[in-house]
């Protein structure tokens, strides 16, 4: 194991990153866990609200990133300062993650439906950069021979043809598929041919007048949703938290 470890991981320049990783998911699950215990009334913890107003874990997540990435950068890929910078800039990732949703309503959003943006983030992040420890280069070039790199018109057909399908995956709605088919080669080809989804910028493009089209892209995606929504939502309120309950008109919460 240690072998293995010395060979994938600190030769390749990759300890920094595993440390900034392990340092955002746990800064992230940490984040979480004091979030529901002050919800819960629980514990000694308590929102910090100076002067009545209350400050967000973003703002110093924002802090950590920035000192985390200027010190990573100014440090290089080795030595301990490379690793301690690299775990100050995995905290701070974790704390601005942690309230994406925050972020892109800009509003309050952390205990709502749209607060379990932040949930889907910081998974994708996670497998991401698992992805990259793995060894995956953005866009596959990493799975190109020692040949076809020398080769830089093959090198270049293959980013384009690969960032084409990203962005036809991206377009269809297919969001996943396309993030994670920059780094795992021809991945986003999956979701540039499948039907795009009824609310996708494709389909109001290019199925507005064919209407079997849009109505088998509406029964797809009910189907999807009716199959992964449960699943994918559990998994999320397991992580974060469940968010609070909005009650229907006219009745009591």
């Amino acid at each position: 194991m240690g072998h293995w470890f010395d060979r994938n991981i600190v030769e390749p320049g990759k300890l920094p990153l595993l440390l900034a990783l392990a340092a955002f998911v746990l800064t992230f699950a940490i984040t979480r866990l004091i979030t529901r215990m002050i919800r819960a009334g629980k514990g000694p913890f308590r929102n910090i609200t100076p002067g009545g107003m209350h400050i967000h874990h973003v703002v110093p997540g924002v802090v950590l990133s920035i000192v985390g990435g200027f010190g990573a950068v100014a440090s290089g890929r080795e030595g301990v300062a490379a690793g301690i910078w690299a775990v100050v800039f995995g905290m701070g990732a974790g704390l601005v993650l942690d309230e994406f949703a925050l972020i892109l309503h800009l509003d309050d959003v952390y205990w709502t439906e749209e607060g379990r943006q932040s949930v889907e983030v910081v998974v994708l992040t996670t497998a991401l950069v698992l992805l990259v420890l793995g060894g995956f280069s953005p866009l596959g070039v990493n799975e190109l021979s020692s040949d076809e790199q020398q080769d830089r018109l093959g090198v270049i057909l293959t980013l384009i043809v690969n960032f084409c399908f990203v962005l036809i995956a991206l377009f269809k709605g297919k969001a996943r598929l396309a993030v994670v088919g920059t780094l795992v080669p021809f991945v986003a080809l999956i979701g540039a041919v499948r039907l795009a989804r009824p609310t996708s910028m494709w389909a109001r493009r290019f199925y507005r007048n064919r209407h079997r089209a849009r109505a088998r892209s509406v029964l797809r995606a009910y189907h999807h949703d009716v199959r992964w929504v449960g699943p994918r939502r559990r998994f999320e309120d397991l992580i974060g938290g469940a968010p609070d309950r909005v009650p229907l008109p006219g009745r009591e919460p």
